[in-house]
């Protein structure tokens, strides 16, 4: 038995300034870019969100711009199966998450716990 739950929003930006990108996206969203914050690193940077809410991160990519989700969990590889068995497939399994498509052709990501409270609202499955 394992938890999952929505964890994140991540905004990819195919652009040069990733600084440039999450000001847009603070201003569009009314929360503003919490640079304190772990996330906020390299080509990453983090919005400062309430903990019961889900992380909204931006992030410099070289490929099209696009929004896809995390979905956390305790036990990555029992969730990967789990999706797998609703036909979802792996595109790439990396040292802390694992990058999948759904059978809808969207690309999500399963990642360890990055929340606090985990597992409330959690999902508990099989």
């Amino acid at each position: 038995m394992h938890y999952s739950r929505l964890c994140a929003l991540l905004i990819d930006c195919k652009m040069p300034d990733v600084d440039a990108a999450a000001g847009f996206w603070a201003e569009a969203l009314g929360r503003p870019v919490d640079l304190n914050h772990p996330g906020s690193r390299d080509s990453y940077r983090m919005l400062a969100t309430p903990p019961d809410e889900p992380i909204v991160q931006i992030q410099q990519v070289d490929h099209e711009s696009r929004v896809h989700i995390d979905i956390e969990t305790d036990d990555i590889p029992a969730e990967v199966a789990r999706l797998e068995k609703l036909g979802a497939k792996v595109v790439n399994r990396l040292e802390r998450w694992v990058v999948m498509q759904a059978p809808t052709g969207q690309r999500f990501c399963v990642v360890r716990v990055q929340r606090p409270g985990f597992p409330k609202n959690a999902n508990l499955w099989d």
